[in-house]
């Protein structure tokens, strides 16, 4: 039952990942700007 709940795991935290890069992807660079954000450092921000 562990591996089943580790791999359950690294699929819900990729898919957090995944939805994280598409909604910062969405924004403008003026609203990244705004954010402290810059287009190349979403994946990094997305995996923290």
């Amino acid at each position: 039952m562990s591996a089943a709940r580790s791999v359950l795991s690294r699929v819900r935290a990729y898919l957090r990942y995944r939805d994280t890069v598409s909604q910062l992807s969405r924004l403008s660079d003026r609203d990244l700007a705004d954010l402290g954000i810059n287009r190349t450092d979403i994946p990094g921000i997305a995996r923290s």
